[in-house]
């Protein structure tokens, strides 16, 4: 009994002097780990909102240290538990390597979303166009973008898809020039129809005076001059303005007597006799040929 008691004593002093040591040198650095990370968290989120990056950004940048710090973390407790650093820095590259291969277009799309998120071409509640796609951007995520269209259409975009695409941001400049073709017939006097409708233009809501508004004439139609009137508006009122003053115009116009011509066909007969009876020889010769055609088609 003596002896097995002995053994256990042993067996116990040897347990606190090397393992045990281990173990509870271990839990010390898994506690004070997680103090670290969570003081390194509060700095690095402070950080971001002090430098006014947008919360997508701010919270990639907060998870990436989280990562990290987690990551090291458990390096050392391995280490500390009497693991090989090397071997599990090995594993941690292998696994990463094996991630990164299979999932090389989440990446790729991944990759896009933090070059959005810190160039910035676009912002959320800014009017875009991308492949074709038109709308107000909802959010932007580190793997997909949310675009809100004007019917009221939610469509997800990924990142990789944007950066390699056309993209239009309408919003990116405080005004917008609005671009309206008016068609006047080619009777009217240049001058009168263009003072019209630039005082209209100038004096329409939303409309700013610097740039002033201008209206141009822009081309010669089939049956009809072709005007451009060019006003400037703030960018949330370019839709209001683009149809409100389309409306205005064409009421200023009729109020001073100008009517917007449609296009029209003009036939002149050269010889009434001569092309009425060419005119009934065709159809003539036209239901002969036809009756002739049948009644072989019939005979055969």
């Amino acid at each position: 009994m003596d002896k097995f008691l002995n053994t256990l004593k042993e067996i116990g002093q040897e347990f606190v002097q090397n393992t045990g040591l281990s173990i509870v040198r271990t839990i010390a650095f898994v506690i004070l780990g997680i103090i670290v990370i969570k003081i390194v968290q509060s700095i690095a989120r402070a950080t971001t909102l002090r430098s006014k990056l947008d919360n997508s950004a701010s919270t990639f940048i907060v998870s990436c240290v989280t990562v990290f710090l987690y990551i090291i973390l458990i390096i050392v407790m391995m280490g500390s538990l009497g693991f090989s650093t090397a071997g599990i820095v090995a594993a941690f590259s292998a696994v990463a390597l094996a991630v990164a291969l299979a999932l090389k277009d989440s990446l790729a799309s991944l990759a896009n979303g933090v070059i959005i998120i810190f160039t910035k071409p676009f912002k959320k509640g800014d009017y875009v166009e991308i492949n074709g796609i038109d709308g107000l951007v909802q959010d932007i995520r580190l793997f997909n973008t949310k675009i809100l269209t004007y019917d009221n259409v939610e469509v997800i975009i990924p990142n990789n898809e944007i950066l390699g695409s056309k993209m239009i941001n309408y919003s990116a400049m405080p005004l917008r020039r609005v671009v309206i073709d008016v068609p006047l017939p080619y009777s009217v006097d240049t001058e009168n129809v263009k003072k019209i409708m630039t005082d209209c233009a100038a004096s329409y809501d939303y409309v700013v005076q610097m740039p002033a508004a201008s209206v141009i004439l822009k081309d010669f139609g089939d049956s009809s001059l072709s005007f451009s009137v060019r006003a400037w508006t703030p960018n949330d009122k370019y839709w209001d303005v683009l149809y409100g003053l389309r409306e205005a115009l064409f009421n200023t116009l009729r109020d001073n007597g100008i009517t917007i011509p449609f296009n029209q066909l003009e036939v002149t007969l050269l010889n009434d006799k001569f092309n009425i009876a060419s005119v009934g020889k065709a159809l003539s010769y036209s239901d002969d040929a036809c009756g002739r055609g049948n009644k072989e088609g019939n005979e055969e």
